[in-house]
């Protein structure tokens, strides 16, 4: 996990309430199938969902989000089409070279918005962007972080 290492960096605090980053540095298929790997799934035929738990690794195209327990809500008519992911317990999402922590995170499969909330930390290369929330629009590859932002910016120099 990347989260002690980051801990222990000493961020510049911007006084900024929101920032637009790039995510991924391309735009993922929203439309692509969604696969799901866990170590155990549960089924809920009363309303529409599955609960993945143990190692859970959905990926969508060159997207990978992993967490301890996914839930998944289905469309109307059945399990032929996912609506919603729900992931908490150490959540990553990775896009390309980028990755993002955070305590959850919800996937809109649909709108193509991923919703990470609780101490979100965003790497991207050598430079962290850390926030309250942050939501990544998947068909635009760009996302939007919020509360509390603070990033440490590298120059390029050495």
């Amino acid at each position: 996990m990347m989260r002690p290492l980051l801990t222990v960096l000493l961020f510049a605090a911007a006084p900024v309430w929101a920032q637009n980053v790039t995510f991924g540095g391309m735009k993922a298929d929203t439309s692509l199938p969604v696969e799901v790997a866990a170590d155990n799934l549960a089924v809920n035929q009363s309303n529409g969902s599955a609960t993945f738990t143990g190692n859970v690794v959905i990926g969508q195209g060159e997207m990978r989000l992993a967490a301890d327990t996914v839930t998944v809500d289905y469309a109307e008519g059945g399990q032929n089409r996912i609506k919603s992911l729900h992931a908490t317990g150490n959540v990553t999402l990775v896009s390309g070279e980028d990755a993002a922590e955070a305590a959850e995170a919800t996937y809109n499969v649909e709108s193509g918005n991923v919703v990470l909330t609780g101490d979100v930390v965003l790497t991207q290369g050598p430079n962290v962007l850390t926030g309250n929330n942050m939501t990544v629009n998947l068909e635009t590859g760009t996302a939007q972080v919020e509360g509390r932002v603070r990033s440490v910016l590298q120059s390029g120099a050495n």
